[in-house]
């Protein structure tokens, strides 16, 4: 009745948390994306300054920005026998990406409660503006949210996880 699957397809119990690791990262990916792209389409450059010149930043940007957006989430999502062979486990990457998402969480919650930082962007919508620690607020609930997901797959272990 049943063949057991070969094993570069076989699933595990873990590959669940793993997936559940690459979509909260894909959300992540795409709220830093777009927020990003928009601040620099209004003139904000990365980490906060002013663009030189805003239409060669936000191509440069746009297009560097879907490296990680895609990339990381397809790593993750499942076992990629020749990423696994020559780079690095599943597992010890999504344990670096959890690192990657820390810092970046500290970072934007620096933002998001630094007294006397006072400047805004017009929203998308119009009419009303935008305060730097209101959009940093908004960027560390998605960042913890994605943390929370990224390192229960890559630190906890489950009995059938053992050989990774």
């Amino acid at each position: 009745m049943g063949r057991a699957l070969p094993s570069e397809i076989r699933m595990t119990n873990g590959d669940g948390r793993f997936r559940a690791a690459a979509l909260a990262y894909l959300a992540y990916g795409i709220v830093y994306y777009v927020g990003g792209l928009y601040l620099i389409y209004q003139g904000v450059g990365v980490m906060g300054g002013t663009t030189g010149g805003r239409r060669g930043s936000f191509i440069f940007w746009g297009l560097a920005g879907l490296v990680p957006l895609l990339l990381i989430p397809y790593l993750v999502a499942a076992r990629r026998r020749w990423f696994e062979r020559w780079v690095i486990s599943r597992r010890d990457f999504t344990r670096l990406v959890a690192i990657f998402l820390a810092v970046r969480a500290l970072l934007v919650g620096q933002t998001a409660f630094m007294k006397g930082h006072g400047a805004a962007v017009a929203a998308p919508w119009g009419g009303v503006l935008i305060t730097f620690q209101v959009g940093a607020m908004v960027f560390l609930v998605v960042t913890v949210g994605a943390l929370i997901l990224v390192e229960r797959a890559g630190w906890r272990r489950e009995a059938t996880d053992a050989s990774q």
